[in-house]
This record gives structure tokens, C-alpha cells and sequence, in this order.
């Protein structure tokens, strides 16, 4: 299985492209999502790679567990900045 992260994601189309390095996108249709029903673009996914007259496509692709950054982490809640008194003139 190959790991890679979605580059465009169609929703009206229900198809996307996933990403290939320096080598043509790999396309990914609605059918072929496994634990998901469409996908964002930058989430990492795992997939089976398979040539077809229209070019690579990716099939039997799977939603990766996401790693959490800060922001998403701090979301509603307060940063904790040291208070510091100004001086007025």
C-alpha cells in the first residue's frame, strides 16, 4: 500500500487527484474510498496504485489517522501570554 496526500478533492464531481511527487497525479473516485465518503485536500491517505488507459488511478483508499497540530489543538481556548503593564505618556 502506498501513502501520499490528496492534492484536489471535486466534490461536485465526486473525484480528486492525489498527489505523485514529479510524476502525473494519481486520480480517486467516490467509489474507491474505504473509510470515508469524500476527502480534504492535505489529508494523508493509503492506497492501491493501478494503471488504466486514462492513467494512474488510485483505488481501495484509505482516510489516515491525522496528526493534530497547535492550532487545531488551542482551538477556542485562550493563549496564556504573560501580562504586561504599558506605559502610558
Amino acid at each position: 500500500m502506498l501513502q501520499t496526500i490528496v492534492k484536489k478533492w471535486l466534490r461536485d464531481k465526486n473525484s480528486g487527484f492525489l498527489d505523485n511527487g514529479n510524476g502525473p497525479d494519481i486520480m480517486v473516485d467516490k467509489a474507491d474510498l474505504v473509510n470515508c465518503e469524500f476527502l480534504k485536500v492535505g489529508v494523508m491517505v493509503e492506497f492501491e496504485c493501478h494503471a488504466d488507459k486514462r492513467g494512474l488511478i488510485a483505488k481501495k483508499v484509505k482516510l489516515l489517522p491525522q496528526k493534530k497540530s497547535n492550532s487545531q489543538n488551542n482551538k477556542g481556548k485562550r493563549s496564556t501570554k504573560e501580562f504586561r503593564p504599558g506605559v502610558m505618556s
